[in-house]
């Protein structure tokens, strides 16, 4: 990630993520209501938007599959590993997509612990002594194919008996 610091707000980023991706089902995690959420669902009415406060997801919306997860105002509010099984639930169950809006220094979380969740750092703001991370996962750019991994590769029968590894 690049050291220096967005030139947008959190809010102009998230809305971003939320226009370029057009969710139709999205999860929204936190203690607090998100501006950027607010006002995509006010464009977007057919959207259908799930809310849960920062805490274990209900067994309701934890049996639904979401586009987008936008957690933020969450995991400064829960002990870590309650945050790392939220987190690591949503991207293994519940979105394809995760937009996580965290302040390090007051959760005592690590860039690190976003990326053992396979976890991307994208952008960093900062708000006079606060700075918050941006931190996004994407099912489909989570890891390429490598160019090995194909059919031409597999059993090659012609070449059996020709060859001892």
């Amino acid at each position: 990630m690049n050291e220096s610091f967005s030139p947008r707000t959190p809010q102009q980023a998230l809305a971003a993520l939320l226009d370029h991706h057009a969710p139709a089902r999205l999860l929204q995690v936190g203690a607090s209501e998100i501006p950027a959420v607010q006002a995509f669902q006010q464009a977007h009415p057919d959207c259908r938007l799930a809310r849960t406060p920062a805490d274990r997801l209900p067994l309701d919306i934890a049996a639904q599959r979401f586009d987008l997860a936008v957690v933020a105002d969450c995991l400064e509010h829960l002990p870590k590993r309650s945050g790392l099984e939220l987190l690591g639930g949503i991207r293994n169950l519940n979105a394809s997509r995760i937009a996580v809006l965290a302040d390090l220094q007051a959760c005592g979380w690590q860039e690190t612990d976003f990326y053992g969740l396979a976890l991307q750092a994208s952008e960093r703001f900062r708000r006079d002594d606060q700075v918050l991370h941006l931190f996004t996962y994407d099912l489909r750019d989570y890891k390429q194919t490598p160019d090995w991994l194909n059919a031409r590769f597999w059993a090659n029968p012609e070449n059996f008996g020709k060859y001892w590894w």
